[in-house]
């Protein structure tokens, strides 16, 4: 029985290039079960596609100009916290994904991910549930049974570790603040909590921390 519109899932995807939506929609467009009814290129136009469409789940990158997705994800939570966040990174996973569950995704896969885990994704969100891989569901049993204590950066709030990323990056408080629309203040504040709870004295060794810990992949 070939599958009607009202029964397929229903996928916005967000991503500033191009390139990479259309080759979601490609893939995502080859599962009869599933189907792409909208795109956006920053987080304010995901937002408007949210209000316009009535979509099952959203697909959206994290860094995107204008508005982020991570700032995106925290305004879908608040007004449509029954609509399923998938996050699709380039960060490495095991480094990345508890903080995106933290501030509000369903589920996390990185861009290398095979296209059968994604459209697998897809549909573990629309069923209601959340999507772990099964890579760090090993990750995280194995590290509740092993009696050690966190790294400085799982410490941090999930916005405090956006900044520590773009900070490591070598971007300055006013590209930051205008990247996520924040005051100067603000980021200032982000970055004196950052130093404080990692214990470092400045810009040049919260750097090399990212860097030695893999968190600019």
């Amino acid at each position: 029985m070939t599958n009607t519109h009202s029964d397929k899932i229903k996928v916005i995807i967000a991503d500033d290039h191009p390139i990479v939506r259309e080759g979601f929609v490609n893939i995502i467009s080859k599962s009869p079960d599933l189907m792409v009814i909208g795109e956006a290129e920053n987080g304010n136009d995901l937002l408007d596609k949210i209000r316009a469409l009535d979509s099952d789940v959203v697909i959206t990158d994290i860094d995107m100009p204008v508005k982020s997705g991570w700032d995106a994800m925290a305004e879908i939570k608040a007004n449509w916290p029954k609509l399923p966040v998938l996050i699709l990174s380039v960060f490495p996973e095991e480094d990345y994904a508890i903080e995106f569950f933290r501030a509000g995704a369903s589920g996390y896969l990185n861009k290398m991910t095979s296209t059968g885990l994604l459209c697998s994704a897809i549909r573990t969100l629309a069923s209601g549930q959340k999507y772990i891989s099964p890579e760090l569901t090993t990750k995280l049993a194995l590290d509740s049974v092993q009696d050690t204590g966190k790294q400085p950066h799982e410490t941090l709030s999930p916005r405090e570790f956006q900044v520590l990323c773009k900070i490591a990056w070598g971007k300055t408080v006013k590209e930051i603040s205008e990247e996520l629309s924040l005051s100067g203040a603000t980021i200032s504040t982000y970055r004196s909590r950052i130093l404080e709870k990692m214990n470092l004295k400045n810009n040049a060794q919260l750097t090399h921390y990212a860097f030695k810990h893999g968190l600019l992949k």
